[in-house]
């Protein structure tokens, strides 16, 4: 194998990430860091330009809470946030979030972000929180904003650097290690205040696109679960494990279907015609306080579709023609109708081209045209993220102005966003317990979790203390698969099929059949049982054993590698965490059909967990839900 160069940073506030998140922190934090002396150091996997969720665009922001109107006030928000997750959120968090996320919104436009404007110069909201955009370039955008701000401080920006352990002595997170996917250098960052923003989860579960369409997913296949394991494996106290979010989406190349629901005001039916909103209306009683709530859970919505399928009632249908027929019918005179007709059908394509170009090419591909015949729509395989209509995260400490007498003593230690280890910040997916941030949201996260980082940094300023030998035997774990192909790789004929090793691709195979089939993947239609789970938590053990055995052939296998074991803690995590919740709660993100009803009584309340590497055990545990006057 050949050598690997070390090199050591040090900085006061390292941010780990590129995305949304990990933007908003560098633009922060970079501001406060001059008023200060003190530097700011931001590693991304990938290149900040195209990193992150955000990565191919948007074509709607979908949180600005639009305070200065009137129209909205901040309880409004959370309790849209509150019902949507079945009565499980850190309302402390999401109105920290949504006070502030407004300015965010309008520092995008300042920066050059398109927001669409009706005839008077307001918003075009696509719903009551969402507005539109025209946003192929919205990263791009924010990635400049915040590299022009590293720069402006003096800070430093390394891209192509896989951050792959945290650095943690005796509870205190003094840094992280990685290695660069372009060069043979390993990189250890030493950091007084480290933020974990590496975006959340996908293809821990099968996917729905498989064989030559592999690597599609609604949430960007890059994003493997860095931040689970960062805090998973610093033994931060993580939470809502459970909540894996699946999006519907339009089918094989998920394409987005919040336009058509919300500005076209387009209906979703059976292939039989049926509005399964409606024809399966019974079920929202089995599901109160929340079943009657507008708007409609995302999970519930899904469900009542997802009965419809488990009937034989699909495909399921998009109505893009009738939406569409509708809004053109009204206008004054046919001549009006046909430009509008024109006007919608380009927006309709707008919507894909701004953010799943491969969704216009399927539609292209399939000779759809949505102004003349519907268009399928599914529920894709599982995610986990933090700031969509999901929840996983590490358990932060929320802002001290926004507690109360009964909640203070929950859910403030100190500083705003700063996980159970000290000096160790989440933002974005990194966080739990916060969703319907989203994109803007996200950003908002990362300026609050960046500021109160420094304010960390101000009152703790001693330089870290960095175990040499820890980062020697890191170095060592972090090179291994390369040195195990290195040595076995002329054993077989065939390079892939090795006794000696396990090869990345293989490995998450067999993650995600192992996920599928006992943790309620698609095959499985969602649902799983406490035997499932157990048996699955065997397979995984047998699993994490061959773990140890990953070979790399190059740079780029071994960022495979260790996104495969970054996915397998995130899979523990949440196998774990749905046999604790004896209950289910998100019907139609997963359903337990040995506990197939919400029970409010015993547990309207966290589950969170805790990880002791020392030992290999998992702590599991209730945290109450408490709710703020806002």
């Amino acid at each position: 194998m050949e050598q690997f160069e070390t090199v050591t940073v040090e900085t006061d506030l390292l941010i780990c990430g590129g995305g949304m998140a990990a933007c908003g922190a560098a633009v922060e934090a970079s501001y406060w860091a001059k008023q200060h002396g003190l530097k700011v150091t931001l590693v991304d996997k990938a290149a900040m330009d195209r990193s992150g969720a955000v990565a191919m665009g948007l074509s709607a922001i979908n949180q600005y809470v639009d305070l200065n109107s009137g129209n909205n006030t901040l309880k409004d928000y959370c309790d849209y946030v509150r019902n949507d997750l079945m009565g499980i959120t850190r309302e402390d968090l999401v109105t920290n979030i949504a006070r502030h996320v407004d300015s965010t919104v309008h520092l995008f436009e300042k920066w050059g972000l398109p927001i669409w404007k009706d005839t008077e110069g307001n918003y075009v909201h696509e719903g009551r929180w969402q507005l539109m955009i025209n946003g192929e370039s919205y990263k791009i955008i924010v990635a400049e904003a915040a590299k022009n701000a590293l720069a402006e401080a003096g800070g430093e920006y390394y891209e192509r650097v896989f951050i792959t352990h945290p650095l943690v002595e005796d509870n205190k997170c003094v840094g992280a290690v990685g290695f660069s996917v372009r060069e043979n250098k390993f990189y250890v960052f030493k950091a007084k205040a480290t933020l974990v923003a590496m975006g959340g989860a996908v293809h821990v579960f099968k996917p729905r696109s498989t064989g030559e369409g592999f690597g599609r997913s609604w949430y960007p296949p890059f994003n493997s679960g860095a931040s689970a394991f960062f805090t998973i494996y610093g033994g931060a106290e993580m939470t809502c494990q459970e909540v894996r979010f699946i999006p519907v989406r339009f089918k094989d190349a998920y394409g987005p279907v919040g336009a058509w629901f919300l500005l076209f005001k387009s209906l979703a039916t059976s292939a039989h015609g049926g509005n399964y909103m409606k024809e399966n209306a019974d079920e929202l009683a089995k599901w109160e306080p929340y079943g009657h709530v507008k708007p409609s859970p995302a999970n519930i919505r899904n469900w009542l579709m997802m009965l419809d399928v488990m009937d034989g009632k699909g495909p399921i249908y998009m109505q893009t023609a009738d939406a569409i027929k509708k809004i053109a019918d009204e206008a004054p005179d046919e001549k009006a109708a046909a430009r509008k007709l024109k006007e919608l059908e380009a927006e309709a394509w707008e919507d894909f081209l701004d953010m799943t170009i491969s969704q216009a090419i399927l539609w292209a591909a399939t000779n759809v045209e949505p102004d003349k015949k519907p268009s399928e729509i599914m529920a894709c395989d599982p995610y986990f993220i933090g700031s969509h209509s999901g929840a996983s995260g590490a358990w932060v400490s929320g802002p001290e102005d926004l507690q109360n007498d009964d909640t203070k003593s929950e859910y403030f230690w100190g500083y705003a966003n700063m996980t159970t280890v000290e000096g160790m910040f989440a933002a974005g997916d990194a966080s739990g317990a916060s969703s319907h941030k989203f994109s803007s949201g996200s950003h908002t996260e990362g300026r609050i979790a960046a500021k109160a980082a420094l304010a960390y940094v101000v009152d703790h300023n001693d330089a870290p203390t960095v175990d040499g030998a820890k980062v020697e035997a890191l170095k060592d774990e972090v090179l291994k698969p390369l040195a195990t192909f290195e040595q076995f790789k002329g054993a077989t004929t065939d390079p892939d099929i090795n006794p000696n090793y396990i090869r990345p691709k293989q490995f998450m195979y067999r993650l995600q059949k192992i996920m599928d089939e006992y943790s309620g993947g698609v095959s499985a239609q969602f649902k799983t049982n406490d035997m499932l789970l157990e048996k699955g938590l065997e397979l995984l053990t047998f699993l994490k054993e061959d773990a140890t055995s990953l070979a790399a052939e190059n740079l780029h296998e071994l960022m495979r590698c260790w996104e495969d074991v970054h996915r397998m803690y995130q899979a523990e995590a949440h196998m774990r965490s749905i046999l604790f919740r004896e209950e289910t709660r998100w019907p139609g993100y997963y359903f337990r059909a040995d506990k197939p009803t919400l029970d409010n009584d015993n547990w309207l309340a966290f589950c969170n967990c805790v990880y002791h590497k020392d030992t290999g055990e998992w702590e599991m545990k209730k945290r109450p839900v408490k709710y703020l006057t806002v």
